[in-house]
Order: C-alpha cells, then structure tokens, then sequence
C-alpha cells in the first residue's frame, strides 16, 4: 500500500526532531549530511520527481561512508556506532515506497533516539526521548488506524506509554541488573575532566575559578559543616624544583589518624572524571570498597571514574595524624636547592629560625595580612623564581600562590609542609538540603606537622581574604567585571532574582534526586533496596515479579474494559440499529456471524434491499477497520441507517 503525504510528513518531522540533539555529539560533517538528506526528503514529498533514482543512492551511500570513514573512529564504539546509524537513518529515508519501509525506519529511529543516553543521561533529555518516542508511536498509529488526525494519534500514543510505564518501573526496580564485565566495555575517547592536576604551579587553579561545571554533590545526615570547615581533600604535594609542585607514589595508608569529636555523615555523589580521585571532607574516617585511602589521607576509587558514582563517608574535624616517620619528614622539608636571601631575611625577621613553630606559623599569617598582598584571579605572569618573585615584588596572587609560598617559607624555617590541593566550601541547596562543589571551587591550602598534633591545616588564603573561604566566589559577577567579589549575593525575598535562585536549585534537586536514583541505580543500589523490602533470595524476587506485575495487568485490564464499556465506537452503535431494524424481517445476526456474511443473507432473502444494505456494512467496515475513513463516511453511515425502513 501507497504511503500518504500525511505520513510522510509526520514521521520525516519526527526523525528531524530524534537527531536534533545529537548535534553535540557527532562530527558537523555527518550532521549535516543527514539534514541535507532529510531535506531532500522533505522536497520530494511534493515533488515526486526529486526522489533519486538507484544511480544516485548509490553515489549518496559511497559519500555517507566516505564522511565515516574520514572520521576515522573505527567501527566499534558508541561514537562509530551512532555516526553509522544516524548515516543509514538519512539514507533509508529514499527507500520509503510502502508502509513496511515505515515499518523499518521508525525502529531505526528508537535506536537513535535511545542512542542520546549514551552521551546525556540528565532529566531534560529523558523528557525529549519520551516525547520523540511518542511521536515515533504517533506515527504508527497513524499508519495502522484510519484515525489520521494528529491530536488523536498523540493522545493515543502518550495512552499507550503511560499505561506502559507503571510496568517498567516495577521491571526497573525489580528486574536483576546486569553489569558487562570491564572487558567487555567498549573503550571509547575520554570525554571527563577532574578540573585538578597532579601538578601544581602557582596559577594553575586559576583557570578553575570563573567554572561553574559540577564535580560533586554531597547531602548530610545531621548538621552540615560550617563553609570554614568545608574543605574537601585530593591530592597532595610534596616535590618541587621552585615553581612546580607534584606528587610522591601512592603508599596505602598503615596507620590511620586519631578522629575525635562529633563526625559528619554525608552520600557524595561524583560526577564523571578522569582520575580515580574522591574528594572527601577532612578527615576522612574509615572507608569501604571500592575506596581505599592513601598514605595522605587522599581517597581513591578502585571503580570506573568515568562513570557518576556514589558513596556514603565518615568525616572528622578534629583529628591527630601522630608521629612523623624519618623519610616522610625529609620528603617535606626538602628544598630545589639553597633559599634567595632576601627569603632567609624574612625568614629570620619572622623568627622561623629561633622561635617556635606555631608562633612563626602565626607571625607569618599576620605577615600576608598585614603587608601589601592581594587575593586575585588575575594575578601576573611569573615566568623565574616565582616564589621570590610573588613574596618581594608581584604579591597579587590566586591560592596556590599563597600555599606554595607559605609552604616554601615553612621548610626553609625546617617545619615539614606540604600542599593540599582540593575544593573548598560548596553552595548550599536549600531545597534539596545537600552541597553543590563546582570547579569554582577548587583550591589550595597548606598543611605543616607539628609535635603532637600531627598534620595541621593552615589556609593562608584565609588571612588574605577571609571572605574567599565564607562565601565562596562570586562568579557570576567574576565573569562580568572581571574582579574578585567574595560577598555573597543578597537576594532579596519576592524579587525575580529570589525566585529565579528557587527555581535553579529545585531544577538542581529534580536533578540531583534523578542522578541518584535512576542513572546510578546499580547492581548494588538494587541489593540495598531489595534487602529493605525483605527479598534476600531468587525465590522471593519471582514472586514479587509476578505478583507486581499481575497486579499491574489486572487493574489495567479492568480500566481498559470498562473504558470499551463505556465508551462504545459510534459506527458500532449504528450498525447495531441497523441491525434491529433487520430482525424485524426475522433475519437476526448470529454472534460468530461477520458484517459481510450477514449483507450476503440478508441479500439472498431481500434481494430489493441489496444496495441499501451493501451500502451499510460497506461504510461500516470502512470506518470500523479501515485505514482511509472520511469524517463524511460516518455522516453517510448515519443518514443511511436512518433512512433504513424495516
């Protein structure tokens, strides 16, 4: 059978919307030549005679794999496999001479559209996916009803999906995941950032700060720290060659620090990155698998970091790391060789030499404090001796010029330091109540070890601006004017920024909550969840399958029949007074009989009222069962039967 403009139409308007959003993800040569493709498409359907003919397929088909080949991303992996069935989506569309070619390329088009998951998983694109979706059922309702009407055929299409859903939330909830093992995983280009180095130079977290891309999320159990005591720990820095900061070889932690006081219980949920960094609050307490913590209190993931992962952490503000081993301790007072002299002036100005530590740990804080330096985003380019530079010349600087310059002097004094490098603070949702760290939120800080105290925090940033670890910075206001504001924003109640604050974080919860509950609902979310609900054994979950799932089926069966009940086809109803009137001749139909049958007896006992009645059940049919129905068909059927006399 011939396919209609109608349809034509309906379904090239739905695949355009489908590839829509994959402009994002595929390469703009295959974009476009699918939508010129689609284009071309669009044309024919008024001017037949633009459809090409075999010759010119095939010269299109050597083109499309001509551009895939270019792209040279093989012909394994989700971005090879989607530019393939985006391609042959495009090209298929020329193919399209009956409804079985329809048939195909409407299920084409679910696997491009379930494509988008592989590349956004978020609400908003669940959204889209679910209303391209209903436009891909739309269009085979279309096909296989005579109700053309496109309000009718959506209305019908979204009854379907949502008389669906019920059922795949039992089957998503209950149904045993799966997980392919690692090595079947596909390996595909790395599209994650972590934001933080294992490198570090005075500057280099500046780039970071105007970011507002999301690293991680964190919701408390109980109180949620203060903003001074929001620092969230990564890697630590011992080596330097006087400008460049780096790591020692990761050591599994021996001996784990004395934690004291009331703990902090929060769920971190970390976004995809490159690193198998976990950025845990200080002090992290006890781990469990996958996370393991490294001799500096660092915590890694024995999981894939490119996926969001989620973890449940123990927190102590105040902890006692203990004795300091002889190697570690050469490690952190060793200096790229012989200090400048004006360093060692100041040094022995602030009595590092001859003074206790924690006094000269705190002369040198009142030293940044009270000289000429300034806490900035921009800070000059240092290209020599940047520490002596920053401290006697420049004194504009971001935080890690401050915590290499303040770990610089602490070695020179012989006090062991190192840098910490990390996020700090984090914007509160109010909402959903949890904490949001964005890249603007990457810091650095110093830590020195002091007898019996261990490894001690000293920020020197917060005696330069206090303000920077309160509040936060302020980017929106950093990207308009380009300086540094650390007061938070005043938002007054009732006014529209108040409630554009409001309806970001509540979009910021919807999205949290979906993140982790639906994307990271895994094989161990699952166990949790089915071990709350009592079903510990293969035997229990089949009978709550079938039982949720029966259930499921029985309400719905019942709806749906007392909806036919209800709700009878109107040609069905005039056909059925058309069939009283009959049975007034004594010709009643039998239940097993068929519409045409029955004209055929009537025919042969009344053959005057042959054309009446073959009018009659041939108008029927056509609306009852055929594809092509009028709206004047229904009319027509209704005047017949009306003037149908027994």
């Amino acid at each position: 059978m011939p396919v209609s403009k109608s349809h034509l139409l309906f379904i090239l308007s739905a695949i355009g919307l489908i590839v829509l959003p994959h402009v994002k993800h595929i390469p703009a040569s295959v974009f476009g030549f699918f939508y010129v493709l689609l284009g071309w498409r669009f044309i024919a359907v008024w001017q037949t005679r633009w459809l090409p003919n075999r010759a010119v397929v095939l010269v299109l088909s050597i083109a499309g794999i001509a551009i895939l080949y270019r792209q040279n991303l093989g012909i394994l992996g989700q971005d090879a496999g989607t530019n393939l069935f985006i391609t042959a989506l495009g090209l298929k569309l020329f193919e399209i001479k009956a409804q079985r070619d329809l048939y195909l390329i409407v299920f084409l088009a679910f696997i491009v559209a379930s494509s988008q998951f592989l590349y956004e998983q978020n609400v908003l694109m669940a959204v889209y996916i679910l209303l391209v979706c209903t436009l891909l059922l739309a269009t085979l309702v279309t096909v296989n009803s005579y109700r053309t009407q496109t309000r009718q055929a959506l209305k019908t299409a979204a009854t379907l999906i949502l008389q669906a859903l019920p059922m795949a939330i039992v089957l998503f909830i209950l149904f045993p995941r799966l997980e392919a093992p690692q090595w079947l995983v596909l390996e595909e280009d790395h599209k994650a950032l972590s934001g933080l180095s294992e490198v570090l130079e005075p500057g280099s977290i500046t780039n970071l700060g105007l970011s507002d891309q999301l690293v991680f999320r964190a919701k408390f159990t109980g109180n949620i720290p203060p903003p001074a005591e929001r620092y969230w720990r990564g890697p630590v820095l011992y080596y330097t060659d006087g400008k460049h900061w780096s790591q020692p070889d990761a050591q599994r932690l021996q001996k784990p620090p004395q934690l004291t006081g009331e703990p902090y219980r929060y769920t971190l949920l970390m976004e995809p990155q490159s690193k198998n960094w976990v950025f845990g609050l200080d002090m992290p307490g006890t781990v469990q698998s996958p996370l393991m913590q490294q001799a500096n209190y660092q915590l890694i993931t024995g999981d894939n970091p490119e996926k969001r992962s989620e973890y449940h952490l123990i927190a102590y503000p105040n902890y006692n790391t203990g004795e300091l081993g002889e190697p570690l301790q050469q490690e952190t007072l060793r200096l790229p060789g012989e200090p400048a002299h004006r360093i060692r002036e100041l040094v022995e100005q602030l009595h590092g030499f001859d003074g206790p530590p924690q006094a000269f740990i705190d002369r040198l804080l009142n030293y940044f404090r009270q000289e000429e330096f300034h806490y900035t985003l921009t800070p000059p380019l240092i290209e020599h001796n940047p520490i002596e530079t920053f401290l006697f010349e420049t004194r504009h600087g971001f935080c890690s010029h401050y915590a290499a310059a303040f770990t610089y002097l602490m070695r020179v004094a012989h006090i062991p330091a190192r840098i910490v490098t990390g996020y700090q603070g984090g914007e509160l949702n109010a909402v959903g109540s949890f904490l949001e760290i964005r890249q603007a939120n990457a810091h650095a800080w110093a830590e020195v070890w002091l007898q019996g105290q261990g490894w001690v925090r000293v920020d020197p940033t917060a005696a330069i601006a206090p303000e920077r670890i309160e509040h936060g910075i302020n980017i929106d206001q950093q990207a308009v004017s380009g300086a540094l504001s650390f007061a938070a924003q005043t938002v007054r109640p009732g006014t529209a920024l108040s409630w554009l604050k409001h309806a970001r974080q509540t979009w910021d919860n919807l999205d949290y909550n979906w993140q982790r509950w639906v994307i990271n609902y895994d094989n161990s979310n699952q166990s949790q969840l089915l071990s709350s609900l009592g079903i510990n054994d293969i035997k229990t979950l089949v009978y709550w399958l079938l039982t949720s799932i029966g259930s499921f089926t029985a309400l719905l069966s019942l709806f749906l029949l007392r909806k036919t009940r209800s709700q009878p086809d109107p040609s069905r109803l005039l056909y059925q007074r058309f069939c009283r009137k009959i049975a007034r001749h004594g010709l009643t139909r039998h239940p097993s009989e068929g519409a045409l049958a029955f004209a055929g007896r009537i025919n042969s006992l009344l053959p005057a009222r042959a054309a009446e009645v073959n009018r009659i059940t041939h108008l029927y049919l056509k609306l009852r069962y055929g594809q092509h129905a009028r709206k004047t068909d229904f009319e027509q059927l209704r005047k017949s039967v009306s003037k149908f006399k027994a």
